[in-house]
């Protein structure tokens, strides 16, 4: 059966977490909470940063271009689960289940670039400080931010290309509550050796060289903290990279955490367990995180919250 020319026929059926209809309601109140929190979380620390002078900055730039992408990849995953669940209906068809692929590669892509950028923007401001406006000037800026989305882009269009050439035969049930590509890849019936290549490859390139760039990055940022001679200096690094490392540490800690626990067991739920550290729970504490360790953001948000209220 060749899916290519049966996209109208061709449907996948999503598992989820559990058949059982008792705990239904609970999944779909547990992640329609998240998923609020994280899409209202995430708005504020945009309208906040739009709505406020003071951070007009190369670092908030990239931070809300951060926030947008959080929304967005929540967006792509947990109102159609949703949707599933209180339908009753598990069928998703090949150009849905295509086209989630897609948006489920292209976000977590434009995290990590995104990560990466903003370590780079974090180690010209403390270690050039004096040419950090010169050389975070906002073309270079945009430009940075048109390549991570550019990089996204082709990168999950390729996939795309590769994935729309197999064949689907036989049982077409995915254990899942959302269509991941490396589960899709099993149900095929047709050779997937390019596929897996790409994905061991590109996960190479987009997630072992970010990493070491921001590590690269931090590893200067540290040695120009310890030559600070001020101690008000000092704090104010640490504060500045402090939300940044801790983002940075949970979306890398769960990204390895759902591959080791694909790697170590056979059970597709744990996999889908594990997946939702990185697909809901990250974009959701993101914005606490920020909001809370960041004085300059809990001032925004205050200020943009009194507005608000004022308004009322």
């Amino acid at each position: 059966m060749e899916a290519g020319n049966q996209t109208g026929i061709l449907e996948f059926i999503l598992l989820g977490f559990s058949e059982d209809p008792e705990l239904q309601p609970f999944i779909s109140g547990l992640f329609l909470s998240m998923f609020l929190i994280t899409v209202l979380g995430n708005l504020l620390i945009i309208l906040a940063i739009c709505s406020d002078p003071h951070l007009h900055t190369p670092m908030y730039f990239f931070l809300s271009n951060l926030s947008l992408v959080d929304i967005s990849f929540s967006s792509t995953i947990v109102p159609r689960m949703l949707v599933s669940i209180h339908t009753e209906n598990k069928a998703i068809s090949y150009m849905d289940c295509l086209t989630q692929v897609y948006f489920s590669m292209f976000f977590p892509i434009l995290d990590t670039l995104l990560l990466t950028v903003m370590a780079y923007d974090r180690f010209v401001a403390i270690c050039h400080p004096l040419h950090y406006m010169v050389i975070m000037n906002p073309p270079l800026c945009g430009l940075l931010v048109f390549v991570t989305w550019f990089i996204g882009v082709m990168t999950s269009l390729l996939h795309i290309f590769l994935m729309m050439h197999l064949r689907f035969c036989g049982d077409l049930k995915i254990p899942h509550f959302f269509c991941e590509l490396t589960q899709i890849l099993k149900l095929a019936c047709s050779d997937t050796f390019l596929n897996r290549t790409l994905i061991y490859f590109m996960t190479g390139v987009l997630g072992v060289f970010p990493l070491v760039g921001i590590l690269f990055s931090y590893s200067r940022i540290a040695s120009s903290i310890r030559k600070m001679s001020s101690a008000g200096g000092r704090q104010k690094a640490f504060s500045t990279c402090g939300s940044h490392l801790s983002v940075v540490s949970l979306f890398y800690g769960t990204g390895v955490g759902v591959y080791f626990t694909s790697a170590v067991t056979h059970s597709p739920k744990k996999v889908s367990v594990a997946s939702v550290m990185y697909t809901v729970v990250t974009p959701m504490l993101n914005p606490f995180i920020y909001s809370l360790r960041n004085k300059d953001v809990k001032g925004a948000l205050g200020r943009l919250l009194s507005r608000v209220a004022s308004c009322l």
